[in-house]
């Protein structure tokens, strides 16, 4: 019963996407696997509409692995700036070097090969030759977990082990041995517009007869919840220090952790340390005596609160001012002509609405 059903799914979801699917994606033309590389990749956790612009601006500018692996982290980091999950573009710019270096700028066709890039794991892997060259690969991203978690009635958190390795299982089992990237496209295609997370469309659904959890009721109810920690909330202070010319005081932060390698405002536990900060380490600093409007920002495990203080200064103490290993962590960033460079969205909303009063 469970080889008819899982052979039944195929015909049933090309059918559908022939007529029903999405056939206008901008990383649907010109189909190369770096294309559909860089799509899978910042589709990752960020919804189909929000990824379309961004995704024209960064080929626009960046057309293939080798213009993408020879461009400053910088200069990817600032087209990446308000897409969120900043590791994926600074793995995706390491990947891209690597593919420059190991494969001579050609995307490797291999799947272990393709897995050893930096933020490449199975499931992309197997989307991104699936998609590009048709090559039987199984996928198994959020979408797909939730269309056979429900079609076959699997129980359990898909993060759990035993779950997903059943999902591993029927997913492999469920991909056809021809038109795999039409069936791949297909099956995240359903996931992605029928059956979704809240209020599946089950009534326009092609599996929807054969849907286990459809049968039994239950198709609100699968995959099984995981348990969310509460939401941690921070609250911390950051430090708008413009000199002279109106420019504003920037910090680089490190590689790794929350906006790895964006450029911010310099950031504090407390009010009363930005102000001390101030006066220190600017010269003639005077700083506002009431903090600006917050500015909230939401993590996916904690909610941020921003306090912004304002500061009129004539620049960095002489005896930190550029030295050679600052050189690279701190800037004056002009916002009349703002230096193309990574910044999190709240920080370029803050940026952008300081421009708009100067």
């Amino acid at each position: 019963q469970t080889v008819k059903r899982t052979s039944s799914i195929a015909p049933a979801l090309l059918d559908w996407h022939a007529h029903s699917g999405r056939h206008d994606l901008p990383w649907q033309q010109q189909r190369t696997a770096y294309r559909v590389w860089v799509s899978e990749i910042m589709l990752q956790q960020t919804q189909v509409t929000t990824v379309i612009g961004y995704y024209q601006r960064f080929m626009a500018r960046f057309s293939d692995v080798v213009a993408l692996a020879d461009a400053p982290l910088d200069a990817v980091l600032h087209l990446w700036s308000g897409l969120g999950y900043y590791a994926r573009a600074r793995n995706l710019h390491r990947a891209a070097q690597r593919v420059r270096d190991e494969f001579a700028g050609q995307f490797p066709q291999d799947f272990t090969a393709v897995c050893s890039l930096p933020g490449i794991g199975r499931s992309t892997a197997g989307a991104i030759l699936a998609i590009a060259t048709g090559a039987r690969h199984a996928i198994l991203d959020g979408n797909v977990k939730r269309v056979l978690a429900r079609y076959f009635v699997v129980e359990g958190a898909t993060s759990e082990r035993a779950v997903e390795q059943r999902l591993w299982q029927l997913a492999e089992e469920c991909t056809p041995h021809s038109d795999v990237g039409r069936y791949t496209q297909a099956i995240m295609d359903l996931g992605a517009t029928l059956c979704v997370r809240s209020k599946p469309l089950c009534a326009l659904c092609p599996l929807t007869g054969d849907c286990s959890a459809r049968r039994q009721g239950r198709q609100h109810l699968l995959p099984t919840p995981k348990k969310r920690a509460a939401r941690r909330h921070k609250t911390c202070a950051v430090l708008i220090a413009m000199n002279g010319d109106g420019a504003v005081l920037l910090e680089q932060r490190p590689a790794r952790g929350i906006w790895g390698g964006l450029w911010c405002l310099p950031e504090f536990d407390t009010e009363s340390a930005a102000r001390s900060y101030a006066a220190i380490q600017l010269r003639k600093a005077r700083v506002d005596a009431r903090p600006l409007g917050s500015v909230h920002h939401a993590f996916t495990h904690f909610a941020l609160e921003i306090v912004p203080l304002m500061a009129r200064c004539e620049g960095l103490q002489a005896r930190i001012a550029e030295p050679e290993s600052a050189s690279q962590r701190s800037l004056w960033y002009n916002l009349r002509q703002p230096a193309q460079i990574g910044l999190p969205a709240p920080i370029k909303q803050l940026l952008t609405t300081l421009a708009s009063l100067e």
